[in-house]
């Protein structure tokens, strides 16, 4: 993995979101789409190399981070598999998300969503969701599961591993015209 490490990434995602958790007021069951690219996080092409070993730690912050907040995780698949999702099966029925019968797995899903899928209790897959917040390593496009309207956020920590981070929140659209007002 070259100059990119278990310890580090493991490191910079537990910055990011400790950031991430000082940035936005998560809820329980708020749903987070989280999108990687673990080939693009130890510094090659998205989708070329994907490793098991990154999307173990990476997992392993993002369920600490899942137990404290009380948010759903959403993880995207790659573009092999429409970036259909792992999301906990409880969750999806919650939200009237359809399932879809299919395994990710690191060549057709990627590494992430392999790995979460076969770790979470009772994971399922599901073509689409409204996340309400997002967290996009390596550039996967998550957007395309975010509510209307995404709103991306800044933070300290740019890039995990090689791979460079978005977070991103939503908020509700903002209608009316010239008179309207947004604010109480």
């Amino acid at each position: 993995m070259g100059t990119v490490t278990i310890e580090a990434v493991k490191e910079q995602m537990d910055e990011l979101l400790q950031e991430f958790e000082s940035i936005v007021s998560f809820t329980p069951h708020t749903v987070v789409v989280v999108g990687t690219s673990t080939s693009e996080v130890i510094g090659n092409n998205i989708g070329t190399s994907g490793t098991i070993e990154i999307a173990k730690a990476l997992y392993e912050s993002l369920a600490s981070f899942a137990a404290r907040t009380g948010v759903s995780l959403a993880f995207q698949c790659c573009e092999h598999l429409n970036r259909a999702l792992v999301i906990d099966e409880a969750e999806a029925g919650r939200r009237g998300y359809e399932q879809v019968t299919v395994t990710p797995v690191p060549d057709a899903g990627g590494s992430m969503a392999a790995y979460a899928y076969e770790t979470m209790e009772n994971p399922v897959v599901v073509e689409e969701i409204e996340a309400t917040a997002g967290i996009d390593i390596g550039n996967t496009l998550i957007g395309m599961h975010l509510k209307r309207v995404a709103v991306p956020l800044r933070a300290s920590i740019r890039a995990i591993g090689k791979a460079h981070v978005t977070l991103a929140t939503t908020r509700p659209k903002l209608i009316g015209g010239e008179r309207a007002q947004y604010e109480r």
